[in-house]
């Protein structure tokens, strides 16, 4: 069949659509084909296993599965009334004899592929549900051998109008990305989709510009949620700190309320037991007392009872013993009754009032309620970077179990170690160890001290501490940046009064957007000047922060640095008065003037008797380039000079500088190379209007060129011993422009 393929491309898909295709093989050689014939298909699976039982040769076995499927093929051409359709078993058996072949095995033994699955149940619909309710088997009707008939005649390129309905479509083809966004439906779409009503009427944007705007969005929000997440931990903190001041607080409360309410049980349990023993000792006297007159009241009963019983003896006696008796009767009864008894209670038994005297419980009872006053507070130095500009973080501490209610913190102004004896005090109250002192003036020191408060008093106040506030924010001197390819250096006013202990230089890359924070920092700057190695070709912006031991200043205002090359501004203070510097410092004029009456006094730093200025250059050895637009002058000098050049002569005629000096009379151009009033024999055929000036410190070279006809004109070699800077000169009225940032053309790299 792929032979038939081969010389035929075109008959076998041609009547076909693109879009589908139909897999006929799965009906015949799968596995779990239907099964038609069950009985053959019983028939022809036990001689399968008869043959692998047996061991047959490979030949043999392939042989005979060849025989068997012509057999099945003849049966279904047969039941399908397919007998005219004599390609029909020559390509079937041809297609099965090759899967045979590879495989070594009868194709129906294959494994059933998951797509003849999905186009055989999705086959088996409608019609083929009432043929099994007809015990068709799901294959029986005529309609569906009609149908199975042209499904094989579609796949040999002999497709008819009714089979379209049994192909499978293929996949479609996966759909275009979407490459803008609508703004007003908040979803990425295709640019085709801009022309439909939905999003007609509605902004779209380009998708890149829409991520980067979703991106910004997302940066600032984060930028909120960790300021917001800042302050809520502050806030949690500050709460922290509250909780566990309360909670010592009411722990030493508790703690004395059990010492005193220990000490009143201790005082009522021992007063107790004293009352208990004083009643004790009481009865026990009492009931002595009673007792023995108890016993005293029996005695004189009984001697009355033996009076009684004598004289009752003597009446019955005879006269002369009676009166003998009674004699001695009368002297006995007569001292017995002068005898005195006595008759009262040594004790009475009513129970007296105890009265209890509870006067020291009541003073402990009133001690615990009346507290003393707290003793001093003990002020904490203040912590590293706890301050900003305008405020303070104090804290202090109290080391006993007194009770406060409040604290009362007071500060003031310290001015060269020493409070100001001019300046008010500031007192707040505050109930915590801890307070947040606001507005107050940076850079500055301040000292404190606080008190503690009850019912009681007021402590005495604690030790002094000096606090210090952060510093104000630099302010960097833009137009005194000086940068080249490799560095830049960068100056800036404290903006303090009072000195800092140190800088630190902040940049972050301007060409890397996702790079939202500090690239680079450099820390401990001693002075209000730092020379910082960059990467070349690159654009920064630089932040100055002001440091102390209050912690860190706000940033300073930005201020942008580009080392795609040389960037220098002129030096006013070296200027002569005839000359003028436009406003960015790159332009210098002279003026239609006459000269005054007398010569300026010689200075050091400014040009007196040569019309000149110079330049501030950046400090770091390597290649410094910049040009200067000299068309609209006749007379004027460019070149390099030390610092200390001799600011009463012209440049060039002395040792401290080397120049190109333009002079014109007479219809005649004339170049000059000067050093220390020397120069070369040179002719210069072509007038420079831009001259470029190269200033290689590796090499020891000067040179010069005309930078519109890329002409080399003369190149300097001599020994730098110290850095050297632009300078310029007019000798008549005109103007210079200077050109920074430009990055050294190729061909100045061979000189």
């Amino acid at each position: 069949m792929e032979e038939e393929a081969g010389e035929k491309p075109g008959l076998v898909w041609s009547a076909a659509p693109k879009d589908f295709q139909f897999y006929h093989m799965d009906l015949y050689d799968s596995e779990d084909r239907v099964q038609i014939f069950p009985e053959e298909h019983t028939r022809m699976r036990r001689e399968v296993v008869q043959a692998e039982v047996t061991k047959e040769p490979r030949a043999a076995a392939k042989g005979r599965a060849q025989r068997d499927l012509q057999e099945e093929v003849d049966e279904l051409a047969h039941l399908y009334r397919l007998e005219d359709d004599h390609e029909l078993g020559d390509e079937f058996v041809g297609e099965n004899t090759l899967r045979t072949g590879v495989s070594e095995c009868p194709p129906y033994v294959m494994k059933r592929r998951e797509s003849a699955r999905e186009q055989r149940d999705w086959r088996f619909g409608g019609e083929a549900a009432e043929a099994e309710d007809l015990s068709f088997g799901g294959w029986g009707s005529r309609g569906q051998c009609q149908d199975l008939r042209e499904a094989y005649r579609y796949t040999h390129g002999r497709s008819s109008e009714e089979y379209e309905c049994y192909v499978i479509p293929e996949e479609e083809d996966e759909e275009e990305a979407p490459d803008i966004f609508c703004v007003t439906c908040k979803t990425p779409i295709r640019a085709c989709e801009k022309v439909l009503d939905e999003h007609k009427e509605h902004e779209v944007t380009p998708l890149d510009k829409a991520l980067e705007n979703a991106k910004d969005e997302i940066h600032k929000n984060m930028f909120k949620l960790e300021k917001q997440i800042i302050e809520m931990e502050n806030f949690a903190s500050h709460l922290e700190e509250v909780f566990i001041t309360v909670e010592e607080n009411f722990g030493r409360q508790e703690q004395n309320f059990e010492s005193h309410y220990n000490e009143i049980l201790e005082i009522l349990a021992q007063k107790y037991e004293e009352k208990i023993q004083a009643l004790g000792e009481k009865k026990k006297e009492r009931l002595e007392a009673l007792y023995g007159q108890l016993v005293r009241c029996g005695e004189n009963l009984e001697t009355c009872k033996e009076l009684m019983e004598t004289i009752e003896e003597m009446c019955h006696e005879e006269k002369v013993d009676f009166i003998k008796n009674a004699v001695i009767m009368a002297d006995r009864l007569g001292k017995f009754l002068k005898t005195k008894t006595d008759v009262e209670l040594s004790a009475q038994p009513d129970f007296e009032d105890q009265t209890l005297d509870f006067s020291d419980v009541e003073q402990l009872m009133d001690s615990i309620n009346t507290i003393s006053a707290p003793s001093a507070p003990v002020i904490n130095p203040q912590a590293p970077n706890s301050a900003t500009g305008s405020s303070v973080q104090v804290c202090w501490s109290l080391y006993s179990d007194d009770t406060v209610e409040s604290y009362q913190l007071s500060y003031r102004p310290v001015r060269d170690g020493s409070p100001w004896e001019d300046q008010a005090e500031f007192t707040m109250t505050v109930k915590e160890t801890y307070c947040s002192v606001i507005n107050l003036v940076p850079n500055t020191q301040y000292e404190f001290w606080v008190t503690a408060q009850n019912r009681a008093g007021t402590s005495p106040a604690s030790e002094c501490a000096v606090y210090m506030t952060a510093p104000s924010p630099p302010v960097i001197k833009i137009k005194e940046i000086r940068s080249c390819e490799e560095a830049a250096l960068i100056s800036w006013e404290s903006g303090n009064l009072n000195p800092v202990d140190s800088y630190t230089v902040e940049l972050t890359q301007q060409e890397t957007p996702e790079a939202s924070g500090v690239t680079e920092s450099v820390v401990g700057i001693p002075t209000c000047e730092s020379l910082v190695q960059l990467q070349p070709r690159q654009s920064y912006t630089i932040y100055v922060r002001a440091l102390n031991l209050g912690g860190p200043s706000a940033r300073s205002k930005p201020a942008t640095v580009h080392t795609t090359g040389l960037y220098f501004h002129l030096n006013k203070d070296t200027c002569h008065p005839w000359l003028t510097i436009s406003e960015d410092g790159f332009t210098i004029v002279r003026s239609e003037s006459k000269t005054p009456a007398r010569e300026q006094l010689p200075s050091y730093t400014r040009f007196t008797r040569c019309v000149a200025v110079m330049g501030n250059l950046i400090p770091v050895r390597g290649h410094h380039y910049w040009e200067v637009e000299v068309d609209e002058c006749l007379d004027y000098t460019v070149g390099v000079a030390f610092e200390d050049v001799p600011k009463q002569e012209d440049l060039g005629a002395n040792c401290h500088s080397w120049c190109m000096r333009h002079t014109f009379a007479s219809s005649r151009h004339k170049y000059e190379f000067l050093h220390n009033k020397m120069t070369p024999d040179i002719r210069v055929t072509v007038a420079p209007k831009k001259i470029g000036v190269l200033l290689d410190y590796e090499n020891s070279k000067l040179s010069f060129f005309n930078v519109v006809i890329s002409q080399h004109l003369y190149t300097f070699t001599f020994q730098l011993h110290q850095f050297v800077h632009p300078c310029f000169s007019l000798g008549k009225p005109g103007c210079l422009k200077i050109h920074n940032g430009i990055s050294m053309p190729e061909h100045m790299a061979f000189y």
